[in-house]
């Protein structure tokens, strides 16, 4: 499926990219040949294969859930301008 000027030049608008006239022909030839890749695997049949999340069958690795490094909240929490009980507090924007 062969894409025209037309069509581009409307894709283009509609994603709000500017195209100078040069640069129509060229993104007209990349964008049809992504279409025909699109067609293509499309032809392919898939009524045999399972869906999958991943293609490799591996478990994650997982580190061990240990507390690293200390709480400093409070600490932290020196600098802000309002807290209360752990939360920083921020003026209502949303009436």
């Amino acid at each position: 499926m062969s894409l025209t000027k037309q069509q581009v030049q409307h894709v283009a608008t509609l994603a709000r990219l500017e195209l100078e006239d040069g640069e129509v022909d060229d993104v007209v030839k990349k964008l049809s040949r992504i279409v025909d890749f699109v067609d293509q695997l499309q032809a392919v049949s898939t009524d045999d294969v399972l869906p999958m999340a991943h293609p490799l069958h591996m478990s994650q690795r997982l580190r061990a859930d240990d507390v690293t490094e200390p709480d400093q909240r409070d600490f932290v929490q020196q600098n802000a301008p309002s807290t209360e009980k752990g939360y920083y507090l921020v003026p209502k924007v949303i009436e």
